[in-house]
């Protein structure tokens, strides 16, 4: 019998928010993967680093992270938005496979560049979109491949929050360069969700605001995107939402499904709780069931267990046979050729047609 295959060797730029509660624990419970190594130079992430993942060696930079090229199997990149590219080119250059959080970089030709150099030097490239894997979103789109709504024509859905005083922290910085602001970070998943659904875009009218006293960056917007498919898409995203919409709406001619509240998987991570602690993962609360039917025959059905875990479980399936990346980086190309479109909208008030 062969012996089994040690796990593949990660390292992780960035122990911020994205690398301390996402990143880290999906990689550190996922089989096959082992973090490895974690870039920061921060004293206090370094600490907490140390606690919950004794195993990682910590580094200063992301040049000492490369210098060790040859000891590493995988490179996942969660650090400010501005270093996406320049980071995942260095990865591709030093011949590495590598994730890289949402948005993948700033623009449509950069992704695509970076897609275009990954392709040349044959390694793997995808995007961390985890939002695909929220509970609400495989429900519907097991019910839309069901048929269970008849034929959808129209896809809603938000991600809003209450802050209604802008935070410290570069996605508050206006500078263009460092992509911040709600539309790309939130519209990122509202985007890829709706491309992931319903398929290509045709056209998009967007409303992008800055409403808060104080802030720089856009942190209000909705966006309208009517696909090749025929379905259209509304979509909204805002710090200033004091009272939240529903969290998803799919309407068919035959039902529609509806459901508020949040995936619980990113308070879960958030508070330290992580897949295979000994409780259910993804399990949605009883109470924020959605409702699937017409007005006056509705029924609440159980919401599919959210599965954040299946990203990184199809990375080390990439690693190990060569399987298709559970994200097409292609993908992040699409997600911000709209997202460029809905700029373009917001600022001359006009649709927007994509060739």
């Amino acid at each position: 019998m062969s012996e089994p295959r040690p796990p593949f060797r990660v390292g992780l730029i960035g122990y911020g928010l994205a690398g301390s509660a996402f990143h880290a624990p999906l990689i550190a419970t996922t089989p096959g993967l082992q973090l490895a190594a974690v870039v920061t130079a921060n004293p206090d992430r370094r600490d907490r680093l140390r606690l919950a993942h004794p195993g990682a060696q910590p580094l200063d930079t992301p040049a000492d992270l490369f210098a060790r090229a040859d000891e590493l199997d995988l490179v996942v990149i969660a650090s400010p938005n501005r270093t996406h590219v320049p980071l995942g080119e260095a990865a591709v250059a030093a011949g590495l496979p590598v994730v890289i959080d949402k948005p993948m970089a700033g623009t449509a030709f950069e992704a695509a560049r970076l897609c275009d150099a990954a392709e040349r030097a044959g390694v793997l490239l995808s995007v961390f979109q985890n939002r695909r894997w929220d509970g609400d979103f495989l429900t519907a789109r097991r019910l839309v491949d069901e048929g269970a709504l008849g034929r959808v024509h129209r896809f809603e859905s938000r991600f809003e929050r209450f802050r209604p005083k802008p935070k410290p922290g570069w996605r508050e910085l206006a500078d263009p360069a460092e992509v911040g602001g709600t539309l790309y970070d939130l519209g990122s998943h509202l985007v890829d969700q709706a491309l992931a659904l319903f398929g290509p875009a045709e056209t998009v009218y967007a409303e992008i605001d800055t409403r808060r006293d104080g802030a720089v960056v856009d942190d209000d917007a909705f966006l309208a995107i009517t696909h090749a498919s025929g379905v259209r898409s509304h979509l909204w995203t805002s710090a200033l939402t004091a009272l939240g919409g529903p969290r998803l709406r799919v309407l068919g001619d035959s039902a529609g499904y509806v459901k508020f509240g949040m995936d619980p998987q990113e308070d879960d991570l958030k508070a330290g709780r992580h897949p295979g602690d000994g409780r259910p993962w993804g399990a949605d609360d009883p109470a924020a069931y959605g409702t699937l039917g017409q007005d006056g025959s509705a029924d609440r059905i159980p919401t599919d267990p959210g599965d954040y875990p299946a990203f990184y479980a199809g990375i080390a399936a990439s690693l190990a046979d060569g399987t298709p990346p559970p994200v097409d980086p292609r993908d992040a190309v699409a997600a911000l050729t709209v997202l460029e479109a809905a700029r373009g909208s917001a600022a001359t008030g006009s649709v927007v047609r994509l060739d």
